[in-house]
């Protein structure tokens, strides 16, 4: 089934949404929020199921669904997680900024808790001071899930997932070595992410969801022009349940907690960098990359981070072309 939160208060509305994205039923009856939802998951999955069925069932049932009406699936979330699976991404943006990689970085996951209290909508503008801070999209996958005991297996780590969506986790990238020379972690140059309009819990995805990896490319745009389209499954060195097993190593996580598997990155298929998509790559779910990547070809980047008025748009379509989870669209804003 597909859920949403469309604006209402701090926690929004609950819906359960069409697979084709048109229509959507309100919750109201089975939970009034997602968290409500997954804080009872047990006994009020059946009811939201049955309210998917329906709209399923009977295509005029509900109301016109309109993502742009939506927040975040969780407006804000008791945790949010955020690992980087894709060593390649890691191993990259480090020689950006002139940091080797320990070997290490390949057979231990890389985690940080970011700020979950203002996650922003999927068509809400990303707010800024200053272009200076070298703003940066990350298009990622993320899960959502149920109670997990402290300690939990990779293996007993895939049945707590309980849904699975979209990120546009933001960075500011010219502020983060001064933030991680200082040794204390991300803060300043982590600001509000956003998640895709629409959740889905894993069966949704079919074949493409493998327990543990989803196996489609991902869609990046930059101002209306293909930038990535990398494959969320390929070069995913930990999968969620390893991801998720990094994170309880020492505490337990709460109903709602959200999981990402940092940007999705792809390495050419003759084991180098990845290409841009106008020289035959996949591209990429970061500025940051390419940036590197010309850098190491020419010894400076020529790409710009973002300006205000650039508009990201992240979304992955199924095998029939058919977008999953909505889109993430934002245009960078100035504020201040």
């Amino acid at each position: 089934m597909k859920l949403a939160s469309l604006k209402s208060g701090r926690d929004g509305k609950l819906v359960v949404v069409s697979r084709d994205l048109r229509r959507a039923l309100a919750a109201d009856g089975v939970a009034p929020t997602l968290q409500a939802a997954l804080d009872d998951w047990t006994n009020a999955a059946p009811g939201l199921e049955a309210l998917a069925e329906r709209i399923e069932r009977e295509p005029d049932s509900g109301f016109p669904f309109d993502e742009r009406a939506c927040a975040s699936p969780l407006p804000r979330a008791y945790q949010w997680a955020d690992g980087s699976a894709y060593v390649n991404h890691v191993e990259l943006v480090r020689k950006a900024r002139g940091a080797e990689m320990p070997p290490s970085f390949w057979t231990d996951p890389l985690m940080y808790q970011g700020g979950s209290d203002t996650f922003l909508g999927p068509r809400d503008p990303i707010p800024a001071a200053d272009e200076a801070w070298g703003i940066d999209m990350e298009g990622e996958v993320a899960v959502v899930v149920d109670d997990t005991p402290a300690g939990v297996s990779p293996e007993a780590a895939r049945d707590r997932i309980r849904l699975v969506m979209l990120v546009d986790d933001v960075s500011l990238r010219n502020l983060i070595p001064a933030e991680l020379g200082k040794g204390f972690g991300f803060f300043q140059s982590k600001p509000s992410s956003a998640f895709s309009p629409v959740t889905v819990t894993p069966d949704e995805l079919g074949t493409a969801w493998d327990g543990g990896k989803l196996n489609l490319p991902l869609r990046v745009d930059l101002n209306g022009k293909p930038f990535g389209r990398v494959e969320a499954g390929l070069d995913m060195i930990f999968d969620f349940p390893r991801l998720i097993a990094h994170a309880t190593r020492t505490r337990a996580l709460c109903a709602g907690s959200i999981v990402g598997s940092g940007t999705v990155s792809n390495k050419d298929p003759g084991g180098g960098p990845g290409r841009p998509i106008a020289e035959g790559g996949r591209g990429y779910a970061c500025l940051a990359e390419l940036r590197t990547i010309e850098t190491l070809r020419a010894g400076a980047p020529a790409t710009p981070f973002l300006k205000f008025g650039d508009v990201v748009r992240i979304e992955m379509h199924d095998a029939h072309g058919r977008s999953i989870f909505g889109a993430i669209e934002q245009e960078i804003r100035k504020y201040g």
